[in-house]
Formats: C-alpha cells, sequence, structure tokens
C-alpha cells in the first residue's frame, strides 16, 4: 500500500491561506500541518484550518512522518528552502520562483534527480486559459512552424503581496520570472539558449530600487527580455512592477507562425489561420474569434452587458472562474474538491492535485524540477545581461525530466 501524505505547509501568510483546504481534503493526504515564524500567524491558520501546528521548519525536516514540505516562505528564500528539504528526504511542493541563483536551480534539479524524490513548482499560469489555449492550438497545427511569441506579468509594486516588504520591494523582477516564460515555453515545447535584458530604471524617489536600497543591487522596476529559443523562434517576455494595474496581470499577447497566429487584448482571444490553398498573391486569411473558450463561463455569460470590458479590466470574474478550455482538466479533479474555493483564473485545484498525485504516486508531475528550471533560469540570467547593458548571454539548460523519478 502506498504510503499517504502528512503536509507541512511552511509559511502562514496571505498566499497560503488558498492552499490549506486543497492539501487537507485531497484524498492522497493523511494530515497537514503549519508553521510560521510568527506563532500568531500559525495560530491564526491552525484555528481556521482545524490543523496541528509545528513549531519550526527544522522540526518538521527531522520529523520522519512528514514526507511533504510545502513552501509558501518569501520568494528570495526558495532555494534554500528546498535543497533543504530534498536534502531532509521530503518531497517539496514550492510556490515560484524555484530559487533566486542558477546554482541553486541546478541544486534542487540534481537532488531531485539524485533521490527520485518530488518537486512541483506552483506556476498558476501554467494553467491559464491562454496557456492552455496555445498549447492545445499549437499541438493541432494550427500555428504550423512557430517564429514569435510575448507574454507579460504587469503587476504595479504597490499591488503585489510582497510590494510593502522592505526587504524585498527592490528585488529584481526577473527573480520571479515564471509567470511569464512558463506560459511562452510551454506553448511551444521549448526553452531558452540566449537571452538579452533591458530595463526601465525606477524613479529617484522609490528609494528601493536604487543600487544602494535593495539586497540585488537592483535598479530596475522593469525587465524586458528577448529570447533566442531551442525551437529556432524567439519570445519577448516582460516583467513590470513600475506599472500594471488590476486584470489580466498575466497573459500571452501573441503566438505566431507560418500558418497562423493568436492575439489577445482585454477579453478578446483571436485566432488567424492562413488559406493555405489561397493563391500566394492573395494572402488570405480566416478569422476565429476563440474569446467564448478562453475566458471563463461567468465572463462569457455577461459579455453582453453595457460596461463589460470595463468590468473586465477591473478584475471582474477572472480569479475564480472557469473557462472552457480548462474543463477537460477540471474533470479529472477529485469530488472532494467540489465545495472548495479556487482561484488564480481557476488553477489552483490543479497544482494541489498534481503535486498530491505525484508525491503519492511517485509519478513525474508535469511542473517538474526540469521545467521549474527551464522557466526560471533565462529571468536570472537576463538580470545579469541588463547589468551589463543587455548584451546577450547563454542560458544554462538542465535538460528534459525524465519520464519517472520512482
Amino acid at each position: 500500500m502506498k504510503e499517504k501524505l502528512t503536509i507541512a505547509v511552511i509559511g502562514c501568510g496571505n498566499f497560503a491561506i488558498n492552499f490549506i483546504d486543497l492539501f487537507k481534503e485531497h484524498p492522497y493526504t493523511e494530515k497537514v500541518y503549519v508553521c510560521d515564524l510568527i506563532p500568531e500567524k500559525a495560530k491564526k491558520y491552525s484555528e481556521k484550518f482545524d490543523v496541528e501546528i509545528i513549531d519550526s521548519f527544522e522540526t518538521a525536516l527531522a520529523d520522519p512522518t512528514i514526507n511533504c514540505i510545502a513552501n509558501f516562505t518569501q520568494r528570495h528564500l526558495h532555494g534554500d528552502i528546498v535543497i533543504r528539504a530534498l536534502k531532509a528526504g521530503k518531497n517539496v511542493y514550492s510556490a515560484v520562483p524555484m530559487a533566486p541563483t542558477v546554482e541553486e536551480c541546478q541544486e534542487i534539479v540534481r537532488l531531485v534527480k539524485e533521490t527520485g524524490l518530488i518537486y512541483l513548482m506552483g506556476e498558476t499560469c501554467y494553467y491559464y486559459p491562454c496557456a492552455m489555449y496555445c498549447r492545445e492550438a499549437y499541438k493541432e497545427g494550427k500555428f504550423g512552424e512557430f517564429q514569435y511569441g510575448a507574454s507579460q506579468y504587469y503587476h504595479h509594486i504597490d499591488s503585489i503581496s510582497y510590494g510593502n516588504r522592505p526587504e524585498e520591494r527592490g528585488m529584481p523582477p526577473l527573480l520571479y520570472p515564471t509567470h511569464s516564460t512558463a506560459m511562452i515555453l510551454s506553448s511551444v515545447d521549448t526553452y531558452a539558449k540566449r537571452v538579452a535584458c533591458f530595463g526601465c530604471k525606477a524613479r529617484p524617489d522609490d528609494k528601493a530600487f536604487q543600487k544602494d536600497g535593495n539586497q540585488w543591487n537592483n535598479e530596475y522596476i522593469n525587465q524586458y527580455i528577448l529570447m533566442e529559443l531551442a525551437n529556432g523562434g524567439t519570445a519577448r517576455v516582460t516583467e513590470a512592477r513600475g506599472f500594471g494595474w488590476c486584470k489580466p496581470s498575466s497573459y500571452i499577447s501573441g503566438l505566431y507562425g507560418t500558418k497562423g497566429g493568436y492575439e489577445f487584448s482585454n477579453a478578446q482571444h483571436i485566432l488567424v489561420e492562413k488559406d493555405m490553398e489561397a493563391d500566394p498573391k492573395e494572402d488570405k486569411v480566416f478569422l476565429n474569434d476563440v474569446s467564448d473558450y478562453v475566458n471563463p463561463c461567468e465572463m462569457v455569460k455577461n459579455k453582453d452587458l453595457p460596461d463589460f470590458k470595463e468590468k473586465v479590466a477591473n478584475g471582474e470574474w477572472q480569479y475564480y472562474g472557469i473557462a472552457k478550455v480548462q474543463e477537460k482538466e477540471y474533470a479529472r479533479l477529485p469530488k472532494e474538491y467540489e465545495n472548495i474555493d479556487n482561484g488564480h483564473m481557476g488553477t489552483h485545484k490543479f497544482l494541489i492535485d498534481d503535486f498530491c498525485k505525484a508525491a503519492y504516486t511517485g509519478e513525474m508531475p508535469i511542473l517538474n524540477a526540469w521545467f521549474a528550471a527551464r522557466a526560471n533560469i533565462p529571468g536570472l540570467v537576463a538580470i545579469e545581461s541588463a547589468k551589463l547593458g543587455g548584451i546577450p548571454l547563454d542560458v544554462p539548460d538542465c535538460g528534459e525530466a525524465p519520464e519517472r523519478t520512482k
């Protein structure tokens, strides 16, 4: 009989609160603990979710009954937390990003390969409707040979979760790149080989985004990468903290190939396909509005409202809703999830179900360490490119994930 999961949730902040019930109610879970450096936060979680407190991360690592760590600590601490957990023999679910250095990303991959443990990076945007649609259309050949794509995460620092924490406010945007990179790279099943990056410097009155204002010597509040991809195409990724209001914050704005292209703006998703049988001189195309397939179902129901686009721009219907393109994935979720809140464009349930199934069965999850490295490392290399004036730099690659870990 396979061993059920005992999970210690490390970090009881504003984000982890969305996931405790999903861990707790999964049919492969035996028990959930919560832990935080601030005892009051752990107590609040314990009372809200009726789970026990474990007094420290170190205690959780030493406890042989705990076989999983769920990491919801501050972003720049993820590498150290994950590496210590893997070395202690624990399966790891970690919020994004993977780690703040290339070396830590590589070490996580090495440890997962060596130990056969499960690591899953909880990248919500992999399951965003736009990314799922682009993957589907690409596999069906609707784009033809991929040539160019663009994705972005526009989230103003004053409205992001870590914006008011002095120790994190000046963090380089590309230390946290996976909302952008995971969408575009997964859509066309490739990885970055070289990157060049430029940045936009913060205003002088924003003291955190100055070379002497943060631990990274970072002065860029927005960063922009051009990526040379292994499949011969190119992509542009933007991580912005100086602008970006309401929704959508993360999306693929365009994806183009030799036979077709996808474009998105506000609530409109368009697929244009070239008429391959037409006279080349005519250059005829077919336009297909796929908005009803890609937008959340509740959004589609309300599309005739006079203020529909304004409501969309202000985040209406986008956090909890499921889109038609997601329904096949939604159907595989455990029945225990039916009455639990979802989040981030309906993606939270997918992520926790993926982890619990992988940790229980030993099967390789989609968002594994190798995928995580390919989503994270280009951003970390691009930070260095920006410091050097935008010169192109090679991106080290950790390779493909093996089929199984155990």
